[in-house]
């Protein structure tokens, strides 16, 4: 029987990638039923809001959703869209897995790690006020709760991975009440996982030893403003954005999305790499039980990236979606 998985094509090149996404999964094999939802500007015109609440009943429902990029309308009241995710849906773990692929021209080779970020707490918190003109007050939230959780899930994900490493990025030092409540049930959640290496640093000290030399890294772990800068940068160690998958999981819940912009400037031109929302479609594909198909389709990524054919201008080639679409089908 086919699974049903909400679909969000998003806005800007959403529409593009997503169908891109859409022939590859079909073609590397995998069984679902697309149920489609809206949400980004296409929803706030049609129904007042970038989320609406239909497109979450939908996921609440069915579980598991895919998500295109979506375009928060600025200056108009909303919050983010993928902020409401999460926090509606207590989709506390985002997961990004990161690694070089072949024919990507990057610094470093042999990069393959995982950042995983609490995505519910910390200055996304939203509890921000104006306490006098001109002054305004961010509330940092932490709970042991939810630090204990992510941490967790960062072990658990090392264990059942094979990976031999768990890094916990804090400052500490300089918010000794909430990175340290972070930092101490760290340390006691790692010790529950004693056949794996625990490792404490600075999130300043692992930006610079990235730049340096990324290589040394497995899985890494975090809160979230520190997750949202990170992740972005080991994106940019392997070659960008349009590359990289990622994943926000909760106990019940699970979105898969590409975690790059709407790109409204080549929008409706045919030019998007769809590389990064086929590989979060593989992700969830794995996440469903549906390995061979996810297999399949990171198989044909590695060889299509390697071949040098079709890919789109950000991959150095002078293709468009189409053409990368069709080879990675090919290379299936």
């Amino acid at each position: 029987m086919a699974t049903p998985v909400v679909l969000i094509a998003g806005d800007g090149i959403g529409l593009e990638v997503t169908a891109a996404m859409q022939a590859v999964v079909q073609a590397a094999g995998a069984n679902l039923t697309w149920v489609e939802a809206m949400a980004g500007l296409g929803a706030a015109e049609r129904y007042g809001d970038p989320l609406p609440s239909a497109t979450l009943d939908l996921i609440r429902r069915y579980r598991v959703a895919l998500k295109g990029p979506c375009t928060t309308p600025v200056g108009k009241g909303f919050r983010s869209i993928n902020v409401r995710l999460r926090k509606e849906l207590d989709l506390y773990a985002s997961v990004r897995p990161v690694s070089t692929l072949p024919g990507v021209a990057v610094p470093y080779d042999n990069v393959d790690l995982v950042v995983v970020r609490e995505n519910t707490e910390g200055l996304y918190s939203g509890q921000e006020h104006v306490v006098v003109p001109g002054v305004v007050e961010s509330l940092r939230i932490i709970t042991r709760t939810a630090a204990e959780r992510i941490v967790r899930y960062a072990f658990e994900l090392a264990q059942h991975g094979g990976r031999r490493r768990v890094t916990f990025c804090h400052k500490a030092d300089v918010m000794p009440l909430s990175d340290g409540l972070f930092l101490t049930t760290a340390r006691a959640v790692a010790d529950d996982f004693p056949f794996l290496e625990f490792q404490e640093i600075h999130v300043d000290r692992l930006c610079l030893q990235m730049a340096l030399d990324p290589r040394d890294f497995d899985v890494l772990v975090m809160e979230n403003l520190f997750g949202d800068v990170v992740s972005d940068l080991c994106a940019g160690l392997v070659g960008g954005l349009g590359l990289v998958p990622g994943a926000n999981l909760g106990q019940r819940y699970a979105v898969f999305e590409a975690v790059h912009g709407s790109a409204p400037d080549i929008a409706g031109k045919g030019l998007a790499n769809p590389i990064a929302l086929i590989r979060s479609a593989a992700m969830m594909l794995e996440h469903i039980g549906q390995r061979r198909p996810a297999q399949r389709i990171e198989e044909s990524v590695r060889r299509t990236l390697s071949a040098r054919r079709g890919l789109t201008h950000d991959l150095g080639g002078d293709g468009t979606t189409a053409t990368l679409t069709e080879q990675l089908i090919a290379n299936l």
